[in-house]
């Protein structure tokens, strides 16, 4: 069995116990690279990491057309705050061989990359550790990318500590992170059912349209991409709200103006990794 699994229960330890575990996991560390997207996870990693041995941590992010201008922001935005070195490379997933056809390990493909981007400028820097913002939730979901990881001996101090991400999120708030209840905001190309191919004109269809959702007042949304269809999920409260009149024509409107020919309604609302149903891999 996967030894990550087999700690994937809930902690029984509370939680300033498990963020004073956190903390003992970097303080011996002499240098480390945390793979920072600038989400909930990896800020948390970050701020904490920063606070324990100051000038040791760097942060890195890889950015590309994958990743929405949104997220690119907020990373820069949440390393300055922290006061973290920051490393900002470019690195496009579509040219990784094989990753725009969207095959079931996409993940694995995209975190193989990260990784090796870590590895080689954390060699440039002399820095020994690599870490990343996984946490105990994210070993219940299907994660190819966790194997990427175990390969380039890459650390998850949040599953190390037992920190699930509602965990996170309360920890984040008491340390007065703005992440704290951030939305997760996984790459766009997980708006694209597998085997889907994803291209760039595809990834823009994608992140507008989830831009004038956000515009629209819906906080949680996703454009799930099948081709000319988009298919939109909001929270299931919020259901009501896009299928009233004036929001639903003016919202078709729209992606139609993106270059969406249909726009469908997920009745069962959001769902994180709902492209994940039904595959039997998880």
């Amino acid at each position: 069995m996967d030894p990550l699994r087999e700690i994937a229960s809930p902690p029984d330890a509370p939680l300033e116990a498990r963020l004073e575990r956190l903390r003992e996991i970097f303080r011996p560390m002499r240098a480390v690279m945390v793979a920072f997207s600038g989400g909930v996870d990896s800020t948390f990693v970050l701020k904490v990491a920063h606070d324990t041995i100051g000038e040791r941590v760097t942060a890195l992010t890889t950015t590309s057309p994958t990743m929405p201008d949104d997220d690119r922001r907020t990373a820069l935005a949440m390393a300055r705050a922290i006061g973290a070195r920051h490393l900002v490379i470019e690195s496009n997933e579509l040219e990784i061989p094989g990753y725009a056809a969207n095959p079931l390990d996409r993940c694995y493909l995209c975190k193989g990359n990260l990784f090796t981007v870590c590895a080689a400028k954390a060699g440039e820097l002399g820095i020994d550790e690599i870490v990343d913002g996984l946490n105990l939730d994210d070993l219940r979901d299907y994660r190819p990318g966790i194997r990427a990881a175990t390969e380039r001996n890459v650390r998850h101090p949040l599953v190390e500590a037992e920190l699930t991400k509602a965990g996170v999120r309360e920890l984040s708030r008491a340390l007065g992170l703005p992440t704290w209840d951030r939305p997760a905001s996984p790459c766009l190309s997980s708006r694209f059912p597998y085997g889907t191919r994803i291209t760039p004109e595809g990834l823009r269809r994608v992140e507008e349209g989830e831009r004038v959702l956000r515009r629209m007042g819906f906080r949680v949304a996703r454009v799930r991409y099948h081709g000319e269809v988009a298919r939109l999920e909001v929270e299931a409260g919020e259901i009501a709200r896009l299928l009233s009149d004036a929001i639903r024509a003016e919202v078709d409107r729209e992606l139609k103006r993106i270059g969406f020919r249909f726009v469908t309604v997920d009745l069962k609302g959001f769902r994180s990794g709902s492209l994940n149903e039904g595959l039997g891999v998880v």
